[in-house]
């Protein structure tokens, strides 16, 4: 790790020296400390095995050769430890060979004695690389889970152009931000631009989705857990808060998480420090925290369904998203976004919108937000034929204004089963992808089926 990025990080990285020889500690300690490291030394194994079950270390610097305990038995149950450091052995000439097997039993690399200071700079800087990169792939791995989720902001009206503004100032600060608003507004995206704008851009962006999380594993989610914490824990597993380090944590519809897991979080916000599910390790992190509700959190904290402690942690700088019905100058731009976005994913060629069409839905108060208007985009773009959407389809596609233009159904209800006739009918009879393209559970379409008593037949697809 080069000397001004580690200075770019309000924790310095953790590494444990473990070395019967005095002379051998101060000078890895004098090496390291000057790079910024924070260094903690053990003079024996059982030491160094006492101190790495309290706290978590990024490196760990092993002797092969210590007088209570052999080394290869040491790094055997360092990794046993559930933890997730990277472990370099320091060897005599005479004992390379062992060193080499040190490796296949899991350590990082070896380091033979004598050893001028470089080399021991560069062997530590690459082995906080490996921990780093092994942090990101996971951080990578999620991100492709929900690439397809994010869309950009899109806007012009003066209401979301406040709201950009300030996330741009605060985002240059490290400040704790608190987002608030409807469903549907754009909480998230906001999050993220918050996130792309700062100084911590470059590292992780991590979302704890609070509202689809089961309440049994949250914690497990937030700070991980070991082997055998639990039923069906079968493998070590590390947190949202360890996957983001250095970077940002957003707690999606924070609202929504027990008070037991609420002062949990609490702690973890105070002490920026966290342990496993089953471990008493302590793990030193460094996130930036944004968190977002839909809910009306004072009169959660008078209801006594949330912490005002935590409350007061969270709301450090607010921001208000505006509904979409209160931003309507928004909406024409959305729906050419939305018009192009699903033409290109569906490989449809629709080309535009009537101005009849676009007043029906400039109308439309959208309970629902940006994601209401974006899912009835699809619907629409799914079921036209196009080359324009015309008023009718928007019936066909749930909008239903009083005293808007006639259309092929007569009532609401009408123009509901309709809707469903011809989606099944665009998607072969198939319930799942019928339920998909209209935006509802596959509970709640057979629920309308009967409801409307619409029968498929036994050749229908699920």
């Amino acid at each position: 790790m080069e000397r001004d990025q580690l200075r770019s990080e309000s924790i310095p990285a953790q590494i444990l020296v473990i070395d019967d020889d005095k002379a051998m500690r101060d000078a890895c300690f004098q090496i390291l400390t000057r790079l910024g490291y924070q260094v903690e030394l053990a003079a024996s194994a059982r030491q160094g095995l006492g101190l790495l079950e309290r706290v978590s270390f990024d490196v760990v610097l092993l002797d092969l050769v210590m007088p209570d305990q052999d080394g290869l038995e040491t790094l055997k149950k360092i990794k046993q430890l559930e933890t997730d450091s990277e472990v370099i052995i320091i060897t005599g000439y005479g004992t390379i060979p062992t060193a080499v097997e040190s490796i296949k039993s899991g350590a990082f690399h070896f380091l033979s004695k004598p050893f001028v200071p470089d080399d021991l700079r560069h062997l530590v800087g690459r082995a906080l690389e490996k921990r780093r990169l092994n942090l990101e792939n996971l951080y990578l791995r999620q991100e492709l889970k929900s690439k397809d989720e994010r869309t950009d902001l899109v806007y012009q009206s003066e209401a979301m152009a406040r709201v950009v503004e300030m996330a741009a100032r605060v985002a240059v600060t490290d400040s704790t931000v608190l987002i608030t608003g409807e469903s549907g507004t754009g909480k998230g995206l906001v999050a993220r631009r918050i996130h792309q704008l700062s100084p911590r851009s470059r590292r992780p962006f991590i979302t704890v989705d609070c509202g689809t999380l089961v309440e049994t594993l949250f914690e497990s989610e937030l700070f991980g857990h070991v082997k055998g914490a639990f039923t069906g824990a079968d493998a070590n597993k590390i947190g949202k808060f360890e996957m983001a380090q250095h970077g940002t944590l957003f707690f999606d519809e924070i609202s929504n998480i027990s008070l037991e897991v609420q002062a949990k979080l609490l702690r973890a916000v105070e002490e920026r420090k966290v342990s496993k599910v089953g471990s008493h390790r302590v793990i030193t992190v460094d996130v930036r925290l944004i968190a977002a509700t839909n809910k009306d959190l004072t009169k959660a904290i008078r209801e006594g369904a949330f912490r005002e402690d935590l409350f007061y942690r969270l709301n450090v700088v607010r921001l208000q998203m505006p509904p979409l019905r209160e931003r309507k100058s928004d909406i024409p731009r959305l729906a050419q976004h939305f018009l192009e976005k699903y033409n290109q994913r569906l490989r449809k060629q629709i080309q535009g919108i009537t101005p009849e069409a676009m007043d029906l839905v400039l109308r439309y108060d959208w309970p629902g937000n940006v994601r209401e208007l974006e899912n009835t985009f699809e619907r629409l773009i799914v079921l036209s034929n196009g080359p324009y959407l015309e008023p009718e389809d928007l019936a066909y596609a749930g909008i239903v204004l009083p005293g808007g233009p006639d259309t092929a159904a007569s009532s609401l209800k009408d123009q509901e089963r309709d809707l469903i006739l011809r989606t099944l009918k665009r998607c072969n009879g198939n319930k799942s992808e019928a339920a998909r393209v209209l935006g509802i559970d596959r509970k709640t379409l057979r629920e309308k089926l009967k409801r409307f008593n619409i029968s498929l037949g036994p050749e229908a697809g699920d």
